[in-house]
């Protein structure tokens, strides 16, 4: 038994942030049908890498759905998703505000044919307000939301190294989705989820905007470093780099003395707000006077002794050569018809009842369009009006 056992999800959705929120759907037992126009979603030509002709960006968030061609343009294929709505638990979008009106699609119609259907709708910045029709990509939604001016080291604007904003929105469409669900059990009724990248960011500042609303100071890039937390950041070592996690006063007198840190004591450096007030000399002293003594090995085995968090910065060879990673499944290899053995990403929710799973790898273009309209009792012909 999965959770999302029986619940049939009809998949809009294209690029990166609809297609992981499905993913998590998926993952967890949900039926996910993935509706394509007839060019495909349009990562399965982003690329190289390729694998045997399939887009790597594409087989990494699309695992555990089925595929089905439908063309909007057409009024058979339009009727045909009607009919599917009919019958599915889950409708979820990415197009820009609009669009699924435009198709006979939007809420209310949906709605009108499924009192209990649920909608979700991930766009840029939201399907209402001023800024509806912005274009919704990830670095437009990082630039805005404040996490570009937060970033870096101060050199210049720079995004984070993950699709963030598609990332999240897709996790907080997937969650929205779970309540809509649950709540549909007590009520009957499904709802509209409306949520966007922008949203998302904006969601994730938690402490940095506490510090603005509390202060009215802009939050500035510290590169790897803290706002609110002394020594919490990377060190130079004599042969590259460590980050070194002293969250509170008590694990900074334990570096003091595995470190053999000779100005640990100065009234300075006393308490974890004297250390941010003088962050950059206590910085400037650590590397220069004590970690660049020693190698990353070194200091990570002393610190290690001593119970003060620290570790290597790795590479995704190192990420995924971890023990660690391997034992918690972080890395399956799946059989995929035209790629061959391709590796997934794991599961990062671990139940112990209802566990998700990698079953299916992600599918063909058009691959399983006569069961999937068997499943709704359509067939190629032109379906009823």
């Amino acid at each position: 038994m999965q959770p999302l056992d029986n619940v049939v999800v009809l998949d809009l959705t294209r690029i990166l942030t609809g297609p992981f929120c499905t993913m998590m759907l998926a993952d967890f037992g949900a039926d996910v049908i993935k509706i394509e126009p007839p060019q495909g979603d349009d990562t399965r030509r982003w690329g190289p890498p390729f694998i045997h002709g399939e887009s790597a960006y594409y087989l990494s968030v699309n695992r555990n759905k089925r595929s089905i061609v439908l063309d909007f343009r057409e009024e058979d294929d339009r009727a045909r998703f009607l009919q599917m709505v009919s019958q599915a638990d889950v409708v979820v979008e990415n197009y820009r505000p609009g669009t699924m009106a435009r198709w006979g699609f939007d809420y209310q119609s949906l709605k009108a044919l499924n009192p209990g259907i649920i909608m979700a709708s991930i766009s840029g910045f939201g399907a209402t307000g001023p800024g509806r029709g912005r274009p919704g990509y990830d670095v437009v939604a990082q630039a805005m939301s404040g996490l570009m001016a937060v970033t870096g080291d101060g050199s210049g604007p720079m995004k984070a190294g993950f699709s963030v904003g598609d990332i999240g929105a897709g996790m907080w469409a997937a969650y929205g989705i779970m309540m809509a669900l649950w709540a549909r059990e007590r009520t009957g009724e499904g709802q509209w989820i409306d949520t966007s990248l922008y949203e998302a960011l904006i969601s994730w500042q938690t402490y940095l905007a506490g510090n603005y609303f509390a202060t009215g100071e802009r939050p500035q890039p510290l590169g790897s470093a803290h706002p609110n937390i002394a020594p919490y950041q990377a060190m130079r070592a004599s042969d590259g780099y460590l980050v070194v996690a002293c969250g509170n006063d008590a694990l900074w007198e334990k570096m003091i003395v595995e470190c053999e840190i000779s100005f640990g004591h100065d009234p300075k450096f006393r308490t974890n707000p004297d250390r941010v007030r003088h962050r950059e000399e206590l910085i400037g002293r650590l590397e220069s006077e004590v970690f660049e003594r020693r190698t990353v090995a070194e200091w990570l085995d002393r610190l290690a002794r001593a119970g003060v968090p620290a570790a290597p910065i790795q590479s995704f060879d190192d990420v995924f050569q971890d023990p660690q990673v391997e034992h918690r499944t972080m890395d399956v290899v799946m059989e995929h018809p035209t790629a061959g053995s391709i590796h997934q990403l794991g599961i990062p929710v671990k139940m112990s009842s209802t566990p998700g799973a990698l079953r299916t790898p992600p599918p063909l273009l058009n691959q399983h369009r006569e069961e999937i309209l068997a499943q709704f009792g359509l067939t190629n012909a032109t379906p009823e009006a």
